[in-house]
């Protein structure tokens, strides 16, 4: 670097030193300046630079220049005189000059390298590839993008013929043409596909200096357009298996408005899009609540709920599954079944069971529900008598399931394939009843018949007659049933020929015919002919344990009744049931249960606790009696029986509840025990 002597330490001379530091293209080596307070000086010793009064003292240092800014021509022809014939002398006006321009100079150039980095910053931030190259195929601009998508670093690209670097370059073939090529598709060596544009470059005078690519990666695109041209092709297949499916389907996105549902769905709903579309999922229904929001706050599919809707009302079940998409709820799927149809042929159905069940009997011992001791010991005196011939008394209280044991016993009989036919003696007037029973001969009464007809136990031949309420008969009635169970005929009202018949009779009552007996509402000699094989039906206060099993097969045969779903009962629903005594039986259980499934929601699917109405305990026996002074009021035949009764309870207290040793120590028949337990209304749970 040269170096300078500045002689001048003025305004002028200052401009120039600082020009000379900024552009840092000379070393000064010294400044010299007559007034010793010159800001010229104070800057130069700022700076470091030695400085002087006198500028002879510097002339032995080989200064190459010096810059004179005194303006006093003397000083000028002094120094010029003095200089070595290698230093150069520059007027002050001159250097000024000089200095400026070295100061654009300088401008310019960090303008340029400004530029030069803005482009470059341009170049290698776009996602695009970027080659140029000049008129000799040598790479002169290669950016990061063409770096990640060549695999080729640029350090050693730069300077190399285009085709070392990408061998398939058309580059040289568009400066060959000079034509514009836009958009091709290529291959790269790596496998990678790539869109490519390549320009020629040409100068002002059209003369060639190069060309230029600008490319982009597609791979990725190339793919996602496959992607969703298999997407468009799987939605265009699911619409046409919706649109031309015969199920009725309704789509909603997650805030539960509608956005899709098929012509299956408006023909059931009577609902088209504008009413559905775009409106919450409440739009169709006219009764029961929503599945599709349930479905949306539970993420859980539900099945089988019955519901209205549609202006029309149609019954429907519905099935509702969510629609999640990599863990994202996007909306639910419906399946809407109308079964107005089925519920049509579930009533022609139940009517033609009705006709035929007049004729047959439909229940088994399979039917009955329970595994308490009581009721195992009816059930396997119930199959014995099946076996028989012989007549068969049911006794129990009413809802007890007396009749549901005749069925029973009729259908494990030999005479299952012939008739069972039931009467109840309790709903029919005496007259009513015995034309009914025994049938009428023409012109027996005003209104009968022409030709006569052929009573029940006819109609019954071959098979069973079961006789409800048998204890409510006449004493005439009864009188003509002694007769048909002694000597297996009867003989019609009005006529007087025997008719034989071979019927097994299956009688039932809820009432003490010993009572009745001894009262004379009874015929003792019928007692006998029906008492031949007496059967006991528990209550259901003695057989509390049967009621879970009892409430599970109830609720089955009423969610068939009334078109429900419910799957059981909770726990604490079960713990209420138990809790009560019954005094209606298995009929007011299934009373209970039905009217709870009747109040609850379509969406239930348990009975619970709240369900359930209040249950007053109508049992509640004195565990014991004592002597008072009411006994003075009582006859004999009441206080024995007080104090039979007294003598049975603190018997089975003793023995646990167990009624076999009860019986042998009390001297009677398990049989006649059971008897004694129903006429004094001892309850299972005065037992314990």
């Amino acid at each position: 670097m040269q170096t300078v002597m500045i002689v001048g330490a003025g305004k002028g001379g200052t401009a120039i030193l600082k020009i000379i530091k900024e552009t840092a293209v000379l070393d000064v080596k010294a400044v010299v300046d007559i007034d010793p307070d010159a800001a010229g000086l104070q800057l130069a010793k700022e700076s470091g630079i030695p400085v002087g009064l006198e500028w002879r003292r510097f002339m032995d240092q080989n200064i190459d220049i010096i810059i004179e800014v005194t303006g006093n021509e003397k000083v000028f022809i002094d120094i010029r005189e003095a200089r070595g014939k290698n230093t150069v002398l520059i007027p002050g006006s001159v250097a000024f000059l000089i200095a400026k321009l070295l100061e654009e100079k300088e401008d310019l150039i960090s303008k340029f390298r400004n530029e030069t980095y803005k482009h470059d910053l341009i170049f290698n931030s776009t996602d695009d590839g970027m080659i140029v190259i000049n008129k000799l195929n040598e790479i002169t601009v290669f950016n990061r993008s063409a770096e990640r998508m060549t695999g080729v670093k640029r350090k050693d690209a730069l300077g190399k013929k285009i085709n070392e670097v990408i061998t398939d370059s058309m580059l040289p073939r568009v400066m060959e043409t000079r034509r514009f090529e836009a958009n091709q598709e290529m291959t790269l060596a790596n496998g990678l596909k790539i869109i490519t544009t390549r320009i020629p470059m040409l100068g002002e005078n059209n003369e060639l200096m190069g060309a230029f690519a600008v490319f982009k990666d597609i791979t990725e695109v190339v793919s996602l357009a496959e992607e969703i041209t298999n997407l468009k092709e799987i939605q265009t297949m699911l619409q046409a298996i919706i649109q031309s499916s015969d199920e009725a389907i309704s789509v909603v996105d997650e805030n539960g408005k509608g956005i899709l549902i098929n012509p299956a769905y408006s023909r059931l709903t009577g609902l088209e899009e504008e009413k559905v579309i775009g409106k919450p999922a409440t739009a169709d229904i006219s009764e029961g609540e929503s599945v599709h929001m349930k479905v949306l706050k539970t993420r859980r599919a539900m099945r089988g709920v019955a519901m209205r809707v549609g202006p029309k009302r149609k019954d429907v079940v519905v099935n509702v599954a969510p629609v999640i998409v990599d863990g994202k709820l996007k909306g639910s799927v419906g399946v809407i079944h109308d079964v107005s149809e089925i519920q049509s042929l579930n009533r022609e159905l139940s009517r033609a069971r009705q006709i035929i069940r007049t004729l047959e009997a439909k229940y088994s011992f399979e039917d009955i529900i329970g595994t308490s001791e009581e009721m195992t010991i009816a059930i396997e005196q119930a199959r014995l008598g099946a076996k028989t011939p012989a007549t068969v008394l049911l006794r129990g209280e009413s809802g007890t399931g007396k009749e549901l044991f005749a069925h029973a016993i009729h259908n494990a009989s030999d005479r299952k394939y012939n008739k069972f036919i039931r009467v109840n003696c309790a709903a029919l007037s005496e007259s009513l009843l015995e034309s009914e029973l025994f049938g009428y001969e023409e012109g027996a009464f005003s209104g009968a018949k022409r030709g006569g007809k052929r009573g029940l136990f006819e109609e019954a031949d071959k098979g069973s007659i079961f006789l409800d309420e048998i204890g409510e008969l006449t004493a005439n009635t009864q009188a003509k049933l002694l007769r048909v169970l002694q000597e297996h005929e009867i003989t019609r009202v009005g006529g007087t020929k025997p008719i034989s018949i071979d019927v097994r009779v299956i009688a039932a009552t809820n009432v003490n015919l010993e009572k009745g007996i001894a009262s004379g509402t009874f015929r003792e000699d019928l007692y006998y002919r029906l008492n031949r094989m007496p059967i006991h039906i528990p209550s259901l206060r003695r057989r509390k344990g049967d009621i879970p099993l009892l409430c599970s097969r109830l609720i089955q045969k009423i969610n068939q009744e009334y078109g429900r779903n419910v799957e059981g009962a909770t726990n604490q629903a079960v713990k209420k049931l138990m809790a009560y005594d019954w005094p209606g039986n298995v009929r007011e259980l299934d009373n209970i249960l039905g009217r709870a499934i009747i109040f609850m929601n379509y969406n239930e699917t348990k009975i619970e606790e709240r369900h359930i109405p209040d249950l007053i305990d109508a049992n509640n026996p004195s565990a014991s009696i004592e002597p008072s002074e009411e006994a003075l009021d009582k006859t004999l035949t009441q206080l024995v029986e007080q104090y039979e009764a007294k003598m049975i309870r603190q018997t089975l207290q003793k023995l646990d509840g167990n009624k076999t040793k009860a019986a042998k120590s009390l001297g009677l028949s398990v049989r006649n025990l059971y008897y004694k337990l129903e006429k004094y209304n001892i309850a299972k749970d005065s037992m314990q």
